[in-house]
Order: structure tokens, then sequence, then C-alpha cells
């Protein structure tokens, strides 16, 4: 039978808690204890260094010996266990002596197991995420293996509901159209507040959006910011912005058209006004000088442009979803590197675009013509809309931004 499962049997248990139950051997059941919890057997010797002399006689009484000196002490188990036999104190002997002292005892085996069944349980809502959004899969496995969970609610009990909320929050995300982050809160989570900073349910759901929508790594209040208006949550309706030119459809648009000049919209201008025209046609560039280059070459006769500054913005994303909703073609170039990769792959998740001069044709054809480019670095990254592009810009190495193919880019314009 294992020892750890003794029953206690007919213990004496006043007699017991004067022989074992004083503090001179607490350290004695201590170890006791500690066996059975690993499942050891009880014989053999233990040792206490530098014992009291309170301890030492506490020893000899419960053995009946004669003192001993030395800098240790040394108890044979095996002794402890035929006195409390013999003496009819525990007749099942001493696993029964100490489980009556102490409670009973569960083996740490039986710990780790029930404590991984409990990890398992807790975290089941993201593998059915993983089931349900493929493309969340590595990032449910990365929650598992570096430990941020276990960080952030340290035990199986607190893990389980948290996760559930995150799944929750991710399976309502792209918010379509964008709303603010206390309002998704409060629908999806029931608190207006379950999403301020620093709470870990946010923590969470912001690692996840960066994995819903290829958001890059960041910190401090306006990337975070940024962040969740990558996924439609916004903290404000005014600072989400989006640079144009020659959109038509709403009275400011058409003065800033005529004039042939750039115009910001910002999301609230969008949401409550959205351009009431859709031209056949929209180019998208990702950087603000494509756009200030079009404006000066070609003025109010260049086609409508929008440029993404990098990371589409909220406002970027409901303007290009309202033009694609309303029969507009999408026409996208970015810089060609490992970063504009992921910001084109991140974009076409969200809204459907045809590749402008974005293919590994058009990467070819000008790293063979331009001088002095940098050389390519960072992670690689996948262009979905040309599985040859990636490849080919790791095969060349050198970086081609988009200042590089103004040129071209202006003649299209044209």
């Amino acid at each position: 039978m294992d020892v750890a499962a003794v029953p206690p049997g007919p213990v004496d248990t006043e007699r017991l808690r004067r022989l074992l139950g004083g503090p001179e051997l607490a350290w004695l059941v201590e170890r006791i204890r500690r066996r059975l919890e690993r499942e050891q057997p009880l014989t053999g010797p233990v040792s206490l260094p530098a014992p009291t002399e309170a301890q030492r006689a506490a020893v000899e009484r419960l053995l009946g010996r004669a003192p001993r000196v030395g800098r240790s002490l040394t108890v044979r188990l095996d002794a402890v266990d035929a006195v409390l036999r013999r003496s009819g104190i525990s007749p099942d002997g001493l696993a029964a002596a100490v489980t009556a002292l102490t409670g009973p005892v569960t083996p740490l085996s039986q710990v780790r197991h029930d404590e991984t069944r409990a990890w398992q349980k807790a975290y089941a809502p993201l593998d059915a995420l993983a089931r349900d959004l493929p493309r969340l899969a590595d990032w449910t496995v990365r929650l598992r293996t570096e430990g941020m969970v276990r960080r952030l609610a340290r035990t199986p009990d607190a893990t389980g509901p948290l996760l559930a909320a995150t799944v929750r929050a991710l399976r309502a995300l792209p918010a379509g159209p964008a709303m603010s982050l206390p309002a998704f809160a409060a629908r999806v989570l029931g608190s207006p507040h379950a999403l301020d900073d620093g709470k870990p349910l946010a923590t969470l759901t912001l690692s996840g959006i960066r994995a819903l929508t290829g958001f890059p790594d960041g910190s401090g209040t306006e990337w975070r910011r940024e962040a969740w208006a990558s996924a439609g949550l916004l903290r404000d309706d005014v600072s989400s912005t989006v640079l144009t030119l020659n959109l038509r459809g709403t009275p400011a648009l058409e003065w800033m058209a005529a004039a042939g000049e750039p115009c910001v919209l910002t999301l609230r201008q969008l949401i409550r006004t959205p351009p009431a025209l859709a031209p056949s046609r929209v180019w998208i560039c990702e950087n603000p000088a494509v756009l200030a280059a079009a404006a000066d070459a070609h003025g109010a006769d260049c086609p409508p442009l929008i440029c993404l500054q990098g990371q589409p913005s909220a406002a970027a994303l409901t303007l290009l979803r309202h033009l694609h909703e309303s029969g507009a073609a999408l026409h996208y170039h970015g810089d060609f590197d490992w970063g504009g990769l992921r910001i084109a792959s991140g974009l076409l998740r969200r809204v459907p675009w045809r590749p402008w001069r974005y293919t590994a044709a058009d990467y070819r054809s000008i790293a063979a013509t331009a001088q002095g480019l940098p050389p390519l670095t960072g992670t690689p990254a996948e262009a979905s809309w040309d599985h040859a592009l990636a490849p080919a810009m790791a095969e060349l190495g050198v970086r081609v931004e988009e200042e590089v193919a103004l040129a071209l880019l202006l003649g299209d314009l044209a």
C-alpha cells in the first residue's frame, strides 16, 4: 500500500502529540511528511545539522537512548516507527502518526497531475479560438510557451476567466465600423473599463490584436492607441486620421480637390459624413512624400490618392472599406522591405487591393536600375499577392523605398 494513503488507524492522538507534537521535533515531522509527499520509503536516517540542546534532548527521549554529542543529530526512521508501533501510540506506524498530526498527505505526483489538468482546462478557450481562427493559432501557442498568461494570472483559477474574456473580445474583432474602446468593452465584456491600460485583460487582448492585424511591436501611449485602432477600437475619434488627395463627395473634399491640395480626414468625419462619391479606381501609397509629389506634379488632375503613412490607421481602414464597398478598385504600392510587406499583408487581410507596381517583376526592374540601394535587413515576411516577391527580395538583398520608384508612380498618376 502507498504510505501516503495509509489510514490513521487507532492512533492515540493525545500521547502522540506529547511524543512527536512538540516544537523540538517539528523538523523531524516535516522531514517525514516531505517523504510521504514524494512517495519515498520511511526508512533510513535523517539528519539535522547544528541542533539545539532541546532538539537533541527530545530525540533522546523519543528513542530512549543515552545523550550523544556531535555537530549533527541523526535519527533512523525505522527506529521511530518501531517506537510508535510497540507503544501502541500508532499501531499502523509512522505514516499514520504523521497523517494524524498534520492532516492528509497528497503525493506531489498527484499535485502536479492535478495542476497540469487545471492549466489545460484554463487554456481550453485558446484551443477553440485557434481552431476557429487559424491565423491566431501561432499566437495561442506563444501564449502557452512564453509564460505571459502565467505572469498575468498566476493560477489556473484566475487564468480560465481571463482567457475566456480575451477570446470573447478577439472573436468580436476587428470592429466594423470602428467604435470607441470603452463602448466595445461595455458591449462585449460587460464593463467600459475592462480594457483599461494596465489590466491583464487589456494586455492579452492587445497582444491578440497584434497577431490579428499584423501591427508591429512598440510601446508607449501613442503606440497602444494605434494598436487598438488597427482593430477598429478607438480611444477617441479625432486623433486617428488619414491623408488624401482629390477625393470627392463632401463639400470640404470638393473644395480641396478643386485646389488639388492634400486633405487630412479624421475618423470622426469619416464615420459621420463619409464621401458620397466613390471613384472607379483609388491609388494607395505608404509614404507621404509620394502624395506630396503627386500634388506638386498633377494638382487637381491627379486621380484620387490615399496615403497610409505606415501602418493603416483606423481612419484609413474606415475610408478604404467604405470606398471598396462603394465599388472602387484599390491599387496599393509600398516600400520593398520586410516591414513594407507586413504592412501590405495586414491591409490585405482587412480590405482587398491590387498591386500597383508592387510585384516581384517590379522589384527586380527597379533594383536593376537604381544605384546605391541600402541592404535589406530584418526578419523576412511573405507577400500573399505575389509569392515570388519575398524570394526575389531575399535573393537581391536590397531595400527599395517608394521614393526610389517615384518617377514611375507619378507617371502612372498622370
